[in-house]
């Protein structure tokens, strides 16, 4: 017979009303009588049914997910997907809500995590640059016992609690195998573009691309990172100008976004399909572009086993309990127009909280 929370309040002592504290990381408990419920707990054997407890209490699992508000195909796919995650999870009580933020802009991110500790959130995941700003603003969040998690790109630095994405370094270095492998090993140079160098992917990509081209592929040289800033027009201007006055590039590595202007500008060039080109993200302009012959290869990831790899830490977190380490880790898929996968089924959009 599975052993309950009357006989671990026997086993150790105290009231029903002190288990119920403990087993729920409430205040208000003395450490010596922390341990002795936890001991008791340790020596019945007991496993505590989190769903029903959780039903029994009418408990919801409220979420937050924060966004940079843009035009970014991957955005919304990745919008889409947690959306759809969200909704598979209502049955088990779990409440996810999109906010948007004004990319570009740390004030504005800073002063939506502000307003997050009043609204009954039970956990945060986040998708932003690593700023000061947004450093003093997880903290925040986390004194006031809200978890919080990057997505995508991560904040090692701000006391984050997890981190749910691809190994990014492990990314960057896949993709410089990749771009060695189909120029040959070189003669030539690459041209390196990313959006922000303050964003933790995009430094991490970087890293990992330079260490395989100069330890693999000496004969190419990796060009000075181009940094975008989500501008369409700072992406057209600096990718003509390079290419204009850098005969020998032979490839190009889109760290990520921009892949649309990216592929026009190649086309206004007369340059599409002749040079070895390497982005992240299978979105659907990547995906024509891919067919195309436009576009070389792609590092991508399951955005839906990221989705719900989100839903389900934090819920973790939020309950205190262990991860299945195993199951969270995202893999990075590499994807040619030879291997493409069918297109996934769109879904309807989500309401979404706009910051202005």
């Amino acid at each position: 017979m599975r052993p309950t929370v009357n006989d671990i309040a026997r086993e150790a002592g105290v009231s029903l009303a002190t288990v119920d504290r403990v087993l729920n990381a409430r205040p208000g408990v003395r450490e010596k009588t922390v341990k002795a419920v936890n001991d008791a707990i340790a020596r019945l054997g007991y496993v505590r049914d989190l769903t029903a407890a959780n039903l029994a209490r009418g408990r919801t699992y409220r979420v937050a997910v924060v966004l940079p508000d843009t035009e970014s195909q991957f955005i919304q796919s990745l919008a889409e997907a947690l959306t759809e995650a969200g909704s598979l999870a209502a049955t088990s009580r779990t409440e996810l809500r999109l906010h948007r933020f004004p990319a570009e802009d740390p004030h504005a991110l800073a002063a939506l995590l502000g307003t997050l500790p009043g609204r009954d959130y039970l956990g945060v995941a986040l998708m932003a640059p690593e700023t000061p700003i947004l450093r003093d603003a997880v903290r925040q969040l986390r004194a006031n016992g809200i978890p919080v998690v990057a997505l995508v790109s991560d904040l090692p630095n701000a006391g984050r609690d997890h981190f749910i994405g691809i190994d990014n370094r492990a990314a960057g270095r896949t993709a410089g195998v990749i771009m060695g492998r189909f120029l040959g090993g070189g003669p030539g140079q690459v041209l390196v573009l990313g959006q922000s160098l303050l964003a933790r992917d995009m430094i991490e990509r970087r890293r990992g691309f330079d260490e395989v081209m100069q330890r693999d592929f000496p004969g190419l040289e990796a060009l000075q990172s181009l940094e975008t800033h989500g501008s369409p027009a700072t992406l057209r201007q600096v990718v003509r100008e390079m290419l204009a006055n850098a005969p020998d590039v032979r490839g190009i590595y889109a760290m990520g976004g921009g892949n649309r202007t990216l592929t026009q500008v190649l086309d206004e060039m007369g340059l599409s399909g002749k040079l070895t080109v390497i982005c992240h993200e299978l979105t659907p302009h990547v995906r024509a572009a891919l067919i195309a012959g436009r576009i070389t290869a792609v590092i991508t990831q399951n955005l839906g086993h990221l989705a719900r790899s989100t839903l389900r830490v934090l819920r973790a977190k939020a309950d205190h309990q262990p991860l299945d380490e195993s199951q969270e880790q995202i893999r990075i898929e590499i994807v040619l127009r030879e291997n493409l996968p069918e297109p996934p089924v769109s879904q309807p959009p989500t309401e979404v909280d706009q910051v202005a």
